[in-house]
């Protein structure tokens, strides 16, 4: 889906996720600039971009304004990726979301308030913005957002930031508030850690938490579809700024998850143990137990997902397999 502008930057583009929206976005013949400090992102992601003459990478951290500012010069939309993704990591050291998220996401608005040429801002949020809900599937305007981890307290006050920026300094911004996104190419995540855990014993495999964990998963595919779909209409569009969940139209539990990854490795009579979690049955704290996003608003314009959630899932561990 080709859409003007077509100078283009994503930041955390060498990740798992921001790789494949890189991918898509060349395809489309874009001009594209990746910025990435490599913390999670890997050059690997991107090698056959590298020399291409429409693409470009920068080492850089959002953190430093310098960098920022070379990013952004001449860039007309921003996708904004770039994140420290671990929700447990907050439980020990919560600045680390503080300046990665928040602080790294204000440096990267100011710097596009101030550029002549960036017009629009995508910013990407999780549905754990919303919390725990008493409403199932979520839909955007559910309130009050109560977010249980400071992860999704930054995401969330990015969100707000980047709403001020829209209604003050006319910096018009989409939001997109996505459910698990899976693919080849992860680094991180509960197939990541199932893999990790049987490969070193292929008898037992510890799951963190009481088991009734049940969430939806998105699969890559299916994200960068809509993200474009949603990205070109809202560049046509007149709003200030919009939010929109993307995700999946189900759930799936912690426990088929751990079934399907030992059939797709080959493994029989795996014991599967329970931790019984923390606070409730939670994974760690800050985990949310139960996550269905309403993916309404994003049908009505014409866009479903090919994928469920176990199809998903199932379709990401073979990848991830595949790639070790």
């Amino acid at each position: 889906m080709r859409f003007k502008p077509s100078k283009i930057l994503i930041t955390g583009g060498a990740g798992f996720i921001g790789s494949h929206l890189v991918d898509r976005l060349m395809m489309d013949g874009q001009n594209v600039t990746v910025l990435d400090n490599l913390s999670n992102g890997s050059l690997k992601n991107l090698q056959r971009w590298l020399e291409n003459e429409r693409f470009r990478f920068i080492k850089g951290d959002l953190k430093k304004p310098s960098d920022v500012e070379e990013a952004v010069k001449d860039i007309e939309l921003v996708f904004h990726l770039a994140a420290n993704p671990e929700v447990r990591v907050g439980e020990t050291d919560p600045y680390i979301h503080f300046q990665e998220n928040l602080a790294a996401t204000f440096n990267l608005l100011e710097v596009m308030r101030k550029s002549p040429s960036a017009e629009t801002f995508v910013f990407f949020s999780t549905s754990t913005v919303y919390g725990e809900v008493e409403i199932l599937p979520t839909s955007e305007d559910y309130g009050p957002s109560i977010p249980i981890s400071t992860y999704g307290a930054s995401k969330l006050g990015c969100e707000a930031l980047a709403s001020s920026y829209a209604h003050t300094f006319g910096l018009r911004t989409l939001i997109l508030r996505v459910a698990n996104v899976v693919g080849s190419r992860a680094n991180h995540g509960v197939i990541i850690d199932f893999i990790n855990k049987l490969e070193t014993d292929p008898k037992r495999l510890e799951i963190l938490g009481d088991g009734t964990q049940k969430k939806s998963y998105l699969h890559i595919e299916d994200f960068t579809d809509a993200t474009l779909h949603l990205t070109s209409r809202f560049l046509v569009d007149k709003k200030k700024a919009d939010v929109y969940n993307v995700g999946s139209v189900d759930q799936i539990e912690v426990k088929k998850i751990s079934e399907i990854v030992a059939e797709e490795m080959d493994l029989q009579h795996v014991k599967f143990v329970f931790t019984g979690g923390v606070d409730g049955g939670r994974g760690w704290l800050g985990d949310v137990k139960i996550m269905l996003l309403s993916i309404d608003k994003l049908m009505k314009t014409g866009w479903k997902p090919k994928y469920n959630s176990e199809q998903a899932v199932r379709l990401a561990v073979k990848a991830i397999l595949k790639e070790r």
